[in-house]
């Protein structure tokens, strides 16, 4: 099997993508399958194998986290023709995911595409405050296009993967065909309450007698911040005495929430590797508002770490969090709702504690590999398949 993977996201950047792609990459290298990775080049990148193949790229102005790759498709096209690949994989719709669309429509190369990222959902965290009937209706067209041309991306292709059955739901309600869910696995031994450091509140000047209350990932409008932020500060006081919060992670809105001081409120900003399993594992339950997620991949590194998790009844956590076992599901962007789940746990010792065992337990049963295996038997269906797709959009030959 020979595989040419598309993406706008790669290692050496860190965010549950790119991070789930860097683990694909081992598994091939381990399978022995040949592949081939066309993604942006990043100032922050190891030295990568002759197998990725980095284009030029430059920061997207709006999200400078994420990079538009600059590329000639006839340069890439004889780096395809010359490799011969099997399948195609198109981790993102956008450039280089263009770039290999192209190719497979014009090659008749079986493609396969994944979706990862709630685009759409964005629109109402950075064009806020939309008031009127025409004001509203311009995200509303952005969606409508939006879907349109994603659509069109993937019913061209043999799979569709997406990583939870809520993900699966919106794909299907919006038209898209042979959706499957590709889920994500943790590393346990990593992401495991042996790793816990005492020196971790000693480092950042917390109380002994606090219970740390972590929240990892972007500082973004859409992970929903300012609910996790509200509802901690409006604790009742008897539970706000006992907590303290530390936000690991790094993101547009760092700087401006950092500037408002809070005693029991601790900003770390991006953490990786030993140091990041440490937090994990030195605190004692796991915060998470984001009602955007198509997966959630730090609510499964706090679960294998041994953290019970409060988090929102929408998306993809709703597949990994099982209410009252290994978590709390609460209302999306309620305050009320998530201070009060944060308010349950605090409060009681004795089922945080039997959370905290599930939810480890839960983290222990998602081996990579076999979820790898999945993948892999997809795509050899994927690639024997033998009937065309009937399409519903015309391509561009």
């Amino acid at each position: 099997m020979r595989i040419a993977l598309f993406t706008e996201t790669f290692l050496s950047q860190v965010n549950g993508v790119a991070m789930t792609l860097g683990r694909l990459v081992q598994y091939w290298e381990r399978q022995g399958i040949e592949f081939l990775v066309f993604a942006p080049d990043d100032r922050g990148q190891t030295a990568d194998s002759e197998n990725i193949r980095r284009v030029l790229s430059l920061p997207f102005p709006l999200y400078p986290e994420c990079r538009i790759p600059l590329y000639r498709y006839a340069t890439i096209e004889k780096q395809l023709l010359e490799f011969q690949p099997d399948l195609i994989h198109l981790v993102t719709p956008f450039t280089l995911g263009l770039i290999g669309h192209r190719f497979g429509r014009r090659h008749k190369v079986p493609m396969v595409a994944s979706y990862h990222t709630n685009f759409d959902q964005y629109i109402d965290y950075y064009c806020p405050g939309h008031q009127g009937a025409l004001a509203r209706l311009v995200p509303s067209m952005v969606q409508k296009m939006f879907w349109f041309y994603v659509s069109w991306f993937h019913n061209y292709c043999e799979r569709n993967y997406c990583p939870s059955t809520a993900t699966k739901e919106i794909l299907e309600e919006k038209g898209i065909r042979n959706v499957e869910i590709w889920s994500r696995g943790i590393d346990t031994a990593r992401f495991s309450p042996v790793c816990r450091n005492p020196l971790i509140r000693q480092k950042f000047g917390i109380d002994e007698s606090k219970l740390l209350l972590l929240y990892v990932g972007r500082v973004a409008p859409e992970k929903d911040i300012d609910i996790l932020l509200e509802s901690y500060r409006t604790l009742p006081q008897d539970v706000a005495d006992r907590v303290h919060l530390i936000v690991v992670g790094d993101g547009p809105l760092l700087s401006k929430m950092n500037r408002q001081e809070h005693p029991n409120i601790t900003w770390t900003g991006f953490l990786r590797g030993q140091e990041l399993a440490e937090m994990y594992a030195s605190c004692d339950l796991f915060a998470f508002p984001s009602s955007t997620e198509t997966f959630g991949n730090v609510v499964l590194e706090a679960m294998a770490s041994g953290l019970p998790v409060v988090g929102v009844e929408s998306g993809g956590v709703v597949d990994i969090i099982s209410h009252m076992k290994n978590g709390l599901l609460c209302h999306p962007r309620s305050v009320e709702s998530f201070r009060e789940g944060m308010n349950v746990l605090v409060r009681n010792d004795h089922l945080r504690l039997q959370m905290a065992h599930f939810a480890r337990t839960n983290g222990l049963k998602r081996s990579w590999d076999s979820i790898f295996d999945g993948l892999t038997e997809s795509y050899r269906s994927a690639i024997q398949k033998e009937t065309v797709l009937k399409r519903s959009v015309p391509g561009i030959k």
